[in-house]
C-alpha cells in the first residue's frame, strides 16, 4: 500500500490549451499555479484548431450581427447573456493575444496592414481572424512562451488527472456543503498518484471526440474534465449536442485530419461521386450552411447512395490562392497523394466538438464551490444546440479570463486536514490490459452506430443497455488493479458516452446537432430548456443505483 505525495498550490489548472493557459497566466498574478497536462504542454486541442477566432473587427460588422449569427446557429438554445459577453469581449481578447506575441495573418505581408478576415459557415460577415490555417498552433506557441517565463507557474507534463479531491472525502467529514479542494493525479512514475491541493481548481481538458469511432479530435480528447466533474457531483449540461464536422479527410492512412470550414468559406464546393452539388437542396446558404445542417446533409446523401465519402472541391479556385490560404492543408494532402488544386478531396463527417459540458455561469463557476471550468469541457450556453464556426477559441479566451478574474476575487486560503489520502489499497498490477482495449473499441463503435448524427429511441435504448454492462466491467477492473493512464481514459469516455446517451434520451425533439428520427421536429410552443444531468439522479435511474459511472 502506497500513500499519495501531497503538493499544495494556490491554483490548480488541468489542461494546457487556450483556456487552461490563459487562466494560469492570470491566476499567477496572485499566487502559485500548477498546470497539469497528460501529454507534453503543446499537445492540446487548441494546437489542432485550423480556422481561426471569430470577432467583430471589420467596419461592416457589429456586435449585434455577430450575436444574431451565433443565436441563429444555436437553434434557439443559446444563453443570450453569455453570447453578449462573448461577442462584446471578443476584440479586446484578441488584442491580448497579440500583446502576448501571437502573429495573425494580415492582408499584406506587412504586419502594419489590416488583419486578414475570413468568412465561414453561418457567419454573415468576414470576421475570422486567423494565422494561415494553423491558428491554434500559433496561439498555443505564444501562450506556452508566456507560461514558461512565469515564475509562479509550475508545469507537470505527462501527468493524468484521475478525480477531483472533495473536501469531505479527504478530511473524512460529513459536510453537506461539498467543495472541491484539488485533484488526484497519476504521475509518470508507474502507479504513483499525487494529491494536488488548492483552494481553486480549474478544469480545461478539452473535448470528448474520442467517445466516437471517427473524430477530428486528437487522442487526448477523452472527456476527462467532464467525467471528473460529473463524478464529483457537478451539473453537466447539453451533452446531446455533439457537433460532427462535415469534412474530415477520408483516407486509409490518415488519422483525424480535418479540412477546415474556411475551405468552404473561400469557395469550396461539396460534390457527389458524379460531380453534382447537393447542398442547395438542403439550405439557402448551400455549402456555407451551419455545420449541423451540412453534416446531416452529407450523412443523408452517403446513406441514400451507399457512399463511403463525398468530395470537397476547390479545383475551380486559383492554385496559388489555395496554397497561400491553406498551406498546411495543401502540404498534408500532398503527403497522402492528393493535390487539392487539381483533385477533389474525399471527406466524411466526424465527431468534432461537444457543445455541452460542465455547466458554468458567465464567470466560469460550476455548481461546486472551488471548481471552475472553461474551454470545450465547459458549457457556458454560448453555443446552444449548435456551435457557430470559430466561436470556440473565442469562448475559451473570453471566459477563461473572466473565470480567473472571479477566482482571484473569491480566492481564500484553504486549511485542509488530509485524513484520507489516496492509497492503492489491495490493487495489483494487471495482466489483462486487453480488457481496456476491447472496451474502448466497443464503446466507440456503439456510439458511432447508435448515438451519432442520426438517432432513434431504439438505438438509444440499445446503447444504454450495453453501456450498463460496460460500466460494471470497468468499475470492477478499476478497483482491482493499479491505475494506469489508459484505464483512466477508458473510465472517462464511458462516463461521457453515458451522459450523451442520457441527455439524448431526455430531449424529445430534433434541434441543432441532436436529430432523433422518432421526434423529427422541434417542440412547438414549449419553453426551451437546458438538459441537465446530475450524478444522484442518474444513478437512481440506471438499474436502481446498480450502475455507477
Amino acid at each position: 500500500m502506497h500513500k499519495s505525495p501531497v503538493l499544495k498550490f494556490d491554483f490548480v489548472v488541468v489542461g494546457s490549451g487556450l483556456a487552461g493557459l490563459t487562466f494560469a497566466l492570470d491566476a499567477a498574478k496572485k499566487g502559485t499555479v500548477a498546470v497539469i497536462t497528460k501529454r507534453a504542454i503543446d499537445v492540446a486541442t487548441t494546437s489542432f484548431a485550423q480556422g481561426g477566432i471569430a470577432a467583430v473587427w471589420a467596419d461592416d460588422d457589429s456586435f449585434a450581427v455577430h450575436m444574431q449569427d451565433t443565436i441563429t446557429a444555436g437553434a434557439g438554445l443559446c444563453r443570450e447573456d453569455a453570447v453578449k459577453v462573448l461577442v462584446e469581449n471578443g476584440p479586446a481578447s484578441i488584442e491580448r493575444l497579440i500583446e502576448l506575441g501571437a502573429k495573425f495573418t494580415h492582408m499584406k505581408k506587412d504586419p502594419s496592414s489590416p488583419l486578414s478576415l475570413r468568412q465561414e459557415g453561418g457567419h454573415s460577415r468576414r470576421r475570422i481572424v486567423h494565422a494561415a490555417d494553423l491558428t491554434g498552433r500559433e496561439i498555443e506557441r505564444a501562450l506556452i512562451e508566456a507560461v514558461k517565463a512565469e515564475k509562479n507557474i509550475t508545469l507537470f507534463e505527462d501527468h493524468t488527472a484521475i478525480d477531483l479531491v472533495l473536501k469531505s472525502r479527504i478530511e473524512g467529514s460529513l459536510d453537506e456543503n461539498e467543495s472541491v479542494v484539488g485533484v488526484f493525479v497519476l504521475s509518470p512514475e508507474f502507479g504513483q498518484v499525487k494529491t494536488f491541493i488548492a483552494p481553486i481548481t480549474y478544469l480545461a481538458t478539452g473535448g470528448a471526440g474520442k467517445v466516437y469511432l471517427y473524430t477530428s479530435n486528437p487522442d487526448i480528447s477523452t472527456g476527462d474534465g467532464i467525467a471528473m466533474a460529473y463524478r464529483a457531483g457537478a451539473n453537466i449540461a447539453n451533452m446531446e449536442f455533439m457537433q460532427f464536422h462535415p469534412t474530415c479527410l477520408y483516407h486509409p492512412e490518415a488519422k483525424s485530419f480535418l479540412i477546415s470550414e474556411a475551405v468552404r468559406g473561400e469557395g469550396g464546393l461539396l460534390r457527389l461521386m458524379d460531380g453534382s452539388t447537393f447542398m442547395e437542396h438542403y439550405h439557402k446558404l448551400g455549402c456555407l450552411a451551419p455545420r449541423d445542417i451540412v453534416a446531416r446533409a452529407i450523412d443523408a446523401e452517403m446513406k441514400k447512395r451507399g457512399y463511403d465519402y463525398i468530395y470537397l472541391d476547390v479545383t475551380h479556385l486559383e492554385g496559388f490562392r489555395v496554397r497561400e490560404e491553406f498551406p498546411n492543408i495543401y502540404r498534408t494532402l500532398l503527403e497522402y497523394g492528393i493535390d487539392m488544386t487539381k483533385e477533389m478531396i474525399p471527406v466524411v463527417p466526424a465527431a468534432h466538438y461537444i457543445c455541452g459540458g460542465i455547466d458554468v455561469d458567465t464567470w466560469g463557476r460550476t455548481s461546486l464551490p472551488g471548481l471552475y471550468a472553461g474551454g470545450e469541457n465547459a458549457c457556458t450556453g454560448v453555443h446552444g444546440a449548435n456551435r457557430l464556426a470559430s466561436n470556440s477559441l473565442l469562448e475559451a479566451l473570453v471566459f477563461s479570463h473572466r473565470a480567473a478574474q472571479k477566482a482571484l476575487e473569491e480566492w481564500k486560503p484553504a486549511e485542509i486536514s488530509i485524513k484520507n489520502p489516496w492509497t492503492t489499497g489491495n490493487a495489483v498490477n494487471s495482466d489483462e490490459q486487453i480488457v481496456i482495449a476491447q472496451n474502448w473499441d466497443e464503446i466507440r463503435r456503439l456510439m458511432w452506430s447508435y448515438v451519432a448524427i442520426h438517432r432513434s429511441n431504439k438505438r438509444l435504448e440499445r446503447a444504454k443497455r450495453r453501456m450498463e454492462l460496460l460500466h460494471e466491467e470497468i468499475r470492477e477492473y478499476y478497483h482491482d488493479f493499479i491505475v494506469i493512464a489508459d484505464l483512466v481514459e477508458l473510465r472517462n469516455i464511458a462516463t461521457c458516452a453515458s451522459l450523451i446517451i442520457e441527455s439524448a434520451m431526455k430531449r424529445r425533439e430534433s434541434r441543432g446537432l441532436h436529430s432523433n428520427m422518432d421526434y423529427p421536429d422541434k417542440l412547438p410552443g414549449k419553453p426551451l430548456e437546458t438538459t441537465i444531468c446530475r450524478k444522484e439522479e442518474l444513478e437512481r435511474r440506471w438499474r436502481k443505483s446498480a450502475v455507477v459511472f
